[in-house]
């Protein structure tokens, strides 16, 4: 597959992360969600799929906090963060960075998910970040936070 076939598939994707829309890709054939999308099916192999417009609901499956956080201007931001295995609510599976706040709401969160092995559930939230380097850049950072209240973790 070349690059510029994928072009046109970015660029709707990010269009609707701007318009706070989390969009995939459904295979016409065996009616696999595709996320992050593609032009053809992970699953069968067929080569027609279609945009539909995803939930952005989900279950955090795993977590993790680096160490060391990134030093990209629009992760500094809004340190601590970590990465999550997000499970869709439409079945497909994918790796996004997790806001997760103070450090109590990260031993909280791990916690529960591995400790008490709760399920959490989490919702997409696009966030636009302004790059301070480049002058009129922005990033769209695809963003997931858990559905319940942060303070609610640190308090336990």
């Amino acid at each position: 597959m070349l690059l510029e076939d994928m072009e046109p598939i970015v660029k709707k994707f990010y269009d609707g992360v701007a318009e706070g829309k989390l969009l995939g890709r459904k295979c016409k054939e065996c009616g696999a969600i595709e996320f992050p999308p593609h032009l053809g099916c992970n699953t069968c192999g067929y080569h027609e799929t279609e945009w539909v417009e995803l939930s952005g609901h989900g279950t955090l499956e795993s977590f993790v906090v680096p160490g060391i956080q990134n030093d990209k201007p629009y992760l500094k931001a809004v340190e601590p963060y970590g990465y999550g295995k997000v499970k869709l609510d439409e079945g497909a599976e994918y790796s996004f960075v997790v806001f997760c706040g103070k450090k109590k709401v990260v031993k909280g969160l791990q916690e529960r998910l591995y400790r008490n092995q709760e399920t959490i559930g989490v919702h997409f939230k696009p966030i636009k970040r302004i790059v301070p380097e480049k002058e009129g850049s922005d990033v769209m950072v695809e963003w997931w936070e858990p559905c319940f209240e942060l303070d609610e973790v640190a308090a336990q």
